[in-house]
């Protein structure tokens, strides 16, 4: 990864968390509908990711708490996995295309996970992400 990437990867990790963050709140149905029946209040729970995103992204976004931030972002990742799989599991009557990508769609988690990773180790060693 170029070095100037490399620099401005937390920052695009942030910008992609305070999109998706946001969406969260702008139009919340489509998160709802994707949290796991066995789960309570779908609905706050979607407010408390899109909460959570915006929070990893500020963190992500200042140097200092960085760290942190890279590692609530790889755990943030993790933990909406669960949502994703049941989006798939959920595509059975949508079309090969919608069902394909949603299955598509799981490994790229293990990317984003890496992505926080990188961040907040990038930040530990004084080492630019990568």
């Amino acid at each position: 990864m170029t070095s100037r990437l490399r620099r401005a990867s937390p920052y695009l990790l942030a910008g992609m968390l305070t999109v998706t963050g946001t969406l969260h709140f702008v139009v919340p149905r489509p998160f709802a509908d994707i949290v796991p029946p066995a789960l309570p209040e779908p609905l706050a729970l979607v407010y408390a990711s899109g909460l959570a995103e915006l929070a990893c992204a500020a963190g992500l976004a200042v140097p200092r708490t960085r760290r942190a931030a890279g590692w609530a972002t790889a755990a943030l990742f993790v933990a909406v996995f669960p949502g994703n799989v049941q989006m798939a599991l959920d595509a059975g009557d949508r079309s090969d295309a919608y069902r394909w990508a949603t299955y598509a769609r799981l490994p790229l988690q293990v990317p984003l996970v890496w992505w926080g990773v990188s961040a907040a180790r990038s930040a530990r060693t004084g080492l630019r992400p990568g």
